[in-house]
């Protein structure tokens, strides 16, 4: 196995988006309309479409407003992880009571898809070790995440589980009925 982990870019769309066409939802196809859309979506999801998240995602991608990393094992995409600052994902803004501050610099990390033929590798480890490098430097306070409390299986655990982030030094700041919202500090 040959893993790259590689930051999203226009170049990169069209493997974007072969993960989702053929990839990811193989084994869930009832959650194959996502493309990672969901909290840039602010309207109905009961009337969000496969093909109008396609078309965002392809946009957003274009004005780097979807950012994150996607992982090859050798040429094939196999995971994907959706990060970005905080101020981006408006529909985490709108319908979450996660914000404390809202002056805080905050990345946030919202998903990690990897596909079942390579999960429990590491690779969501990995993942966030490359985010932890590359976003550390970036004008940001806070890393934050917001894991499932039970998730019973991989594919429920696509917001990572909290162990993952516990081993990285994330800390606990609020929780709720079913999430945990979890923050590094980066700057001291």
């Amino acid at each position: 196995m040959e893993i790259k982990i590689k930051p999203l870019s226009k170049d990169l769309r069209d493997d974007y988006l072969f993960f989702f066409d053929n990839i990811i939802f193989e084994d869930n196809p009832d959650r194959a309309k996502c493309y990672c859309y969901d909290y840039h979506f602010l309207g109905d999801i009961p009337t969000c479409t496969r093909a109008m998240s396609r078309a965002a995602v392809s946009n957003l991608i274009d004005e780097t407003k979807l950012t994150g990393y996607l992982v090859f094992n050798n040429d094939q995409p196999i995971g994907w992880c959706n990060v970005n600052n905080r101020s981006n994902y408006q529909r985490l803004l709108r319908d979450y009571d996660y914000v404390d501050n809202p002056n805080d610099k905050v990345c946030s990390i919202v998903c990690f898809l990897i596909h079942p033929d390579y999960r429990r590798q590491g690779i969501a480890k990995k993942i966030l070790e490359k985010i932890i490098m590359d976003h550390s430097s970036k004008d940001f306070d806070y890393f934050e995440a917001y894991p499932k409390k039970a998730a019973t299986s991989c594919e429920g655990n696509f917001k990572g589980p909290l162990e993952l982030y516990t081993q990285f030094d994330f800390e606990i700041i609020k929780e709720y009925e079913d999430v945990y919202v979890v923050r590094k500090k980066i700057k001291t």
